[in-house]
């Protein structure tokens, strides 16, 4: 796959102005109606090869961060520590041919390359904020489908109570995983009903373009209510389990990365605060909302749980 230039990039008013263009042409009523099937009225189906027409914020009035700072401030220690680094490492990463394997406790479990995720299955544009237990958050158009509609295909198991992602091990491509401190390749797990919440996204895209390898190519997870790093990238198996997973970074710190990882401004991290963020591109800090902002949508999930305890 050859790497996107920035000067191949649509230009962010150039972006939204065919979105409002579509609208004009009639599509908006499309977009309403799949919106209304969606989370907060974030996701929309795609008409053809561009997105329905969403507004430049979030459903929160927030504003979408550029493409270029989307991708080029990455944490993806597979290729570097430095965020800064990561787009210029991993330009010879290949994407493709790519596929994803999915099993354990399923009735059909099968193999999917890129293209049958992205045909199989509805694209549609989310538009959803993202927090990094770092402390910095952003607000990404991301492309993609939600995790149900492929665990539905797939039919999980009675047994079945995790979902067990694991990203692509390549050492020769990806520097990082030359270090001997985490245990590659990447873990991460979800218990099934978190997996199966509307909310909870395989992305393909952002910006109405296919991912570029620092942000996750060619397919992602994105679970917008937890901190990012629950949020998989370049993932090349899925597996239905009746135990929890241990993630990487449960194993590589288990006294600061809990399983469940969700945003919650009154839990500190053990290094620092959790009660307010920096968004990327601005200069002071704002404060940080439970869940992230999708408390409706997720908080019955953690109903009678202590979520201190269960960070």
């Amino acid at each position: 796959m050859i790497p996107v230039m920035s000067s191949e990039i649509t230009p962010e008013h150039v972006y939204f102005a065919r979105r409002s263009f579509i609208k004009a042409m009639g599509l908006s009523a499309a977009g309403a109606f799949l919106a209304a099937c969606a989370p907060n009225g974030s996701s929309d189906a795609l008409e053809g090869p561009a997105p329905v027409a969403l507004e430049a914020v979030d459903e929160l009035g927030d504003s979408l961060n550029t493409f270029e700072a989307i991708t080029n401030y990455n944490n993806y220690y597979e290729f570097s520590l430095d965020k800064s680094a990561v787009a210029r490492v991993s330009r010879g990463f290949q994407t493709s041919p790519w596929s994803v394997e999915v099993g354990g406790m399923v009735q059909n479990p099968g193999v999917y390359d890129i293209d049958d995720l992205r045909t199989q299955f509805v694209q549609r544009e989310s538009v959803y904020r993202m927090r990094c237990v770092e402390g910095w958050s952003m607000v990404i158009p991301w492309m993609g489908f939600p995790l149900n509609e492929l665990l539905r295909a797939v039919e999980p198991t009675s047994d079945a109570k995790y979902v067990r992602f694991e990203t692509v091990y390549r050492p020769e491509e990806m520097p990082g995983q030359s270090s001997s401190y985490y245990d590659w390749p990447y873990i991460e797990g979800l218990r099934l009903d978190e997996a199966m919440n509307d909310l909870t996204l395989l992305a393909t895209g952002l910006y109405g373009r296919d991912l570029l390898p620092q942000s996750g190519a060619p397919v992602r997870l994105v679970v917008p209510w937890k901190y990012g790093f629950k949020s998989i990238k370049s993932i090349v198996r899925i597996n239905l389990v009746d135990d929890q997973p241990v993630s990487l970074w449960e194993t590589a710190a288990p006294n600061e990365y809990g399983f469940y990882a969700n945003v919650n401004p009154d839990v500190s991290h053990p290094r620092w605060s959790q009660s307010s963020e920096r968004r990327i591109g601005e200069t002071g800090r704002r404060p940080t909302l439970a869940f992230n902002g999708y408390s409706e949508e997720v908080a019955h999930l953690y109903e009678g749980m202590d979520l201190k305890a269960n960070f």
